[in-house]
């Protein structure tokens, strides 16, 4: 154990520290983004239903924010769509999404939809100060058993250069992450993953570089300097 002192720091290029899920300016983002999501699914109510889930550092209450550079705090969204007629293909689903998004987000205070490889992000700006405030990313994804009888997800995948969009099998490790969280908490280690956490946040130098795919490097980290398995 205590194996993290392996992962060496050199130049900090942010400064990402927690802010609680019950902090007021988190409490007040989270409850417009709610009310965002239900302008949406009614505007969208005669294309397509979907449900909502908030996920990952929400879900966690491990919420960070950059006191150092203009990152502020961040929200991970699934929206599970309602379509097992399947009327829709993968980039209508999207973009219809965005499209309604659009509307209603502007009201308060986001920037129109940004689409990447894996999630739509509004973000709302302190543009006299040149800082992000608070982002928020939505992910589209699909709960189905596969043939065999296991759980498996599916999500929205957009590839840029080819302007295709397609639904995509999660990856293996995707399965194993919240095992392997519940194991880090069973074993005393949350704090470590913490630190760990915030270490790969503040060291990493990839905009497109998401807050899921950071926790997911720390947990398997973690777990594998851990576990003797």
């Amino acid at each position: 154990m205590g194996g993290m002192g392996k992962e060496r720091i050199y130049n900090m290029k942010h400064d990402f520290k927690f802010i609680s899920k019950h902090s007021p300016q988190v409490r007040s983002a989270y409850s417009d983004l709610m009310e965002i999501l239900s302008l949406v699914h009614d505007d969208l109510r005669k294309q397509y239903t979907f449900q909502h889930k908030p996920v990952g550092s929400y879900s966690r209450d491990m919420i960070t924010y950059d006191a150092k550079s203009n990152i502020g705090f961040d929200f991970d969204i699934n929206i599970y769509p309602n379509d097992e007629e399947n009327r829709f293909t993968a980039k209508q689903i999207k973009l219809l999404f965005k499209q309604s998004l659009d509307k209603f987000a502007h009201r308060y205070g986001y920037d129109f939809a940004e689409d990447s490889t894996r999630v739509l992000t509004i973000k709302v700006k302190d543009r006299k100060n040149s800082r992000i405030l608070h982002s928020v990313d939505f992910a589209f994804v699909n709960d189905y058993e596969d043939d065999e009888g296991y759980d498996c997800q599916e999500y929205i995948h957009y590839n840029k250069k080819q302007n295709a969009y397609s639904w995509s099998e999660q990856s293996q490790g995707f399965y194993m992450l919240p095992e392997r969280f519940q194991w880090i908490k069973g074993n005393g280690l949350k704090d470590e993953l913490d630190a760990l956490y915030i270490r790969r946040k503040n060291n990493n130098d990839d905009p497109n570089k998401h807050s899921r795919s950071l926790f997911a490097e720390a947990v398997n980290a973690c777990y594998n300097e851990n576990c003797d398995e």
